[in-house]
């Protein structure tokens, strides 16, 4: 594993730029995949919201201050991405984010790439019933295990309205799951 220092020098430096791309890559689109999979939910749309993140990293990479960790500005990247792309999608089909959301979680028991259980699928639905920023909050932290210190540094927002905000998001899907069917 490469130095978070020295590859981010790798991929200022237009003679090392493409392997330490190439490294950068590797290293981080699974878990970028999934990070970005769970906020639009289909794998056809991941792809691409993937692919567009790692091309504005590239672009990007010499604004790059080096004030947080790479993968920290990659999620945060990754995250507005993901964001923008059901935003113009809902606009493009004229519906609500939140009419999208459910159109998306009912797509997921076709979906050949779903590999989750009925349980899953509740718990997909109850997240689509959250707010933006609770749904982001609970599946950074439950899901990806992060810190809430990483998760601040990625949505620029404090630990204590972070962990509020995952306490609502535990205590409305705890109540979704107990009234659905």
């Amino acid at each position: 594993m490469i130095a978070e220092e020295t590859l981010v020098a790798e991929l200022k430096d237009k003679q090392t730029q493409a392997k330490a791309f190439e490294v950068l890559v590797n290293t981080y689109k699974e878990r970028l995949y999934w990070h970005i999979r769970r906020i639009v939910l289909n794998h056809d749309d991941t792809d691409d919201v993937l692919q567009n993140t790692f091309i504005k990293v590239y672009k990007n990479i010499e604004s790059f201050k080096g004030e947080s960790k790479l993968y920290s500005w990659m999620y945060r990247i990754a995250t507005n991405e993901a964001l923008t792309f059901l935003s113009q999608k809902s606009k493009k089909l004229g519906v609500t984010n939140e009419a999208l959301q459910e159109t998306l979680v009912e797509n997921l028991e076709s979906d050949v790439y779903f590999e989750g259980d009925d349980i899953q699928l509740k718990l997909q639905k109850a997240l689509a019933t959250l707010p933006e920023k609770q749904k982001l909050v609970f599946n950074m932290k439950y899901f990806q295990e992060m810190k809430y210190e990483e998760i601040s540094e990625i949505l620029e927002t404090s630990v204590g309205g972070l962990k509020a905000s995952y306490h609502l998001a535990v205590k409305k899907i705890e109540s979704y799951l107990t009234t659905a069917d």
